[in-house]
């Protein structure tokens, strides 16, 4: 399921990240990519440790623990925290999968499972040409490119790309989830049935037996699948 989150972030909260990344100092991104993906990424990035990387993700895991969206569509058990990288011209991402596995969670010495990549865009379609994400689906590849402040959630299972960048730069957060259910099949069914309750009760059909059997359900289904 690819999960769009339209205006995740706040004007401020916006102009704040784009004024300090304007600011930042960038390094190689290839610091942080496996073997496979070293060898087709060519992008710069903030250091993980950085202040200001664990400042301006914050505000982003601030953005998303307040989403709705994001909660029922991703139904987040731990979130590795955000990564800041920026695509100049003539720099993209190839072909790669994710890695299955990131560590360490901030403030913890564990590991978590990569079940869910997000990717926040923070610079203007308008300033940039390229710099598509690209992700292989059941339907062909979907092309995203989103208005700054948007966010897009897809299974870290696929095939994906960024294509080169033609002109301006591309800034973008970068982040992982791991869900408290594992499949992407079982995410997708609990948020469409999350969506359509969601609408009957907007539409006043909340006491009606049938909306406490849909709730049932909903919860049901999710005792039987999840992971804690």
């Amino acid at each position: 399921m690819l999960l769009r989150v339209p205006g995740l972030l706040t004007p401020d909260e916006l102009a704040q990240l784009r004024l300090q990344l304007g600011q930042a100092s960038w390094i190689d991104g290839k610091a942080t990519a496996g073997y496979q993906s070293a060898l087709v990424k060519q992008n710069l990035q903030l250091p993980e440790d950085s202040p200001e990387t664990k400042a301006l993700g914050r505000i982003i895991l601030q953005a998303m623990g307040r989403n709705p969206l994001v909660t029922s569509g991703t139904m987040p058990l731990f979130i590795f925290p955000p990564i800041f990288n920026r695509y100049d011209t003539g720099m993209g991402f190839g072909d790669h999968i994710d890695n299955a596995v990131r560590g360490l969670l901030l403030g913890s010495s564990g590991r978590m499972r990569t079940d869910v990549s997000g990717t926040v865009f923070l610079s203007d379609p308008a300033d940039y040409d390229g710099g598509d994400l690209l992700i292989e689906g059941a339907f062909g590849p979907q092309r995203v490119k989103l208005a700054a402040g948007d966010a897009i959630f897809y299974p870290s299972t696929t095939v994906h790309r960024v294509t080169p960048v033609t002109r301006g730069h591309r800034i973008a957060a970068i982040l992982w989830l791991q869900s408290m259910l594992r499949d992407d099949a079982q995410r997708s069914l609990l948020y469409d049935l999350d969506v359509v309750m969601g609408n009957l009760r907007r539409r006043g059909l909340t006491g009606e037996p049938e909306m406490v059997m849909l709730t049932g359900i909903y919860h049901n289904l999710l005792r039987q699948w999840i992971e804690m």
